[in-house]
């Protein structure tokens, strides 16, 4: 056995290898070896390929570790290089999807912040434009259903800041249901209610481009019964 997590594999070639990560496991610890989708991943590739010494593998981006969803990483060096260009330019498109404790009032609309990230409480907070080490940050948003005091959410951020679907929705006094850190006083089944569901980029090697989705875990639905209706 690989590891005590089973890895869900969405794609798979020479230069990439795109998988489903679990709430609650983090996307990967940096030169701190434990349980992370990053590890897994590597020990899968060393038993798979029977690979001798160290196996390469590169982060090109990350999911907070209480967030479910698609994760790109990188089989080769030259992969990994195009691929964070495409994050670094906003060239990636993709979509979240999420459960809101309370209803916006708008159906519909833009998120549009300047965070900074407090290091030591390891949290996004608003700012503003004048602040030099602040990050714009931008999100579409759109209200797919409602039930009781829940809302169902399909986001597309348009920058990566770190927490910024999780501080944006905070912000306007609906957080992620189960996001204690940023406010939210309901229980989730595990993790948070937060799901990246679907990512277009380029293939960094071949003239492709990609457009892939994960569904939601089962545990939704168990949590918040059948209004939840994922886009097709």
């Amino acid at each position: 056995m690989v590891n005590s997590w089973d890895l869900n594999i969405l794609l798979e070639d020479n230069h990439l290898l795109v998988l489903g990560k679990p709430p609650s496991l983090p996307t990967a610890h940096g030169q701190i070896q434990g349980d992370s989708l990053f590890d897994f991943a590597k020990s899968y590739l060393k038993t798979r390929y029977a690979k001798p010494g160290n196996v390469f593998l590169g982060v090109v981006h990350r999911l907070d570790q209480p967030v479910s969803g698609i994760v790109i990483f990188a089989k080769t060096s030259k992969a990994a290089a195009r691929l964070s260009e495409q994050f670094r330019d906003s060239l990636v498109e993709k979509t979240y999807l999420a459960v809101t404790e309370g209803i916006p009032n708008e159906s519909s609309g833009t998120f549009h912040h300047f965070l900074t990230h407090d290091d030591e409480e390891r949290m996004a907070l608003i700012s503003n434009g004048n602040n030099p080490l602040a990050k714009e940050a931008i999100t579409h948003f759109s209200v797919r259903g409602t039930n009781e005091n829940h809302a169902f959410l399909i986001l597309n951020p348009k920058t990566g800041r770190k927490h910024q679907i999780r501080i944006q929705l905070a912000s306007r006094g609906h957080p992620v249901v189960g996001d204690r850190k940023y406010g939210s006083t309901m229980n989730f089944t595990r993790g948070i209610a937060l799901h990246a569901y679907g990512i277009k980029f380029k293939h960094p090697v071949k003239d492709e481009l990609l457009n892939l989705k994960l569904d939601l875990p089962k545990i939704w639905f168990n949590h918040f019964g059948n209004w939840i209706k994922p886009p097709v």
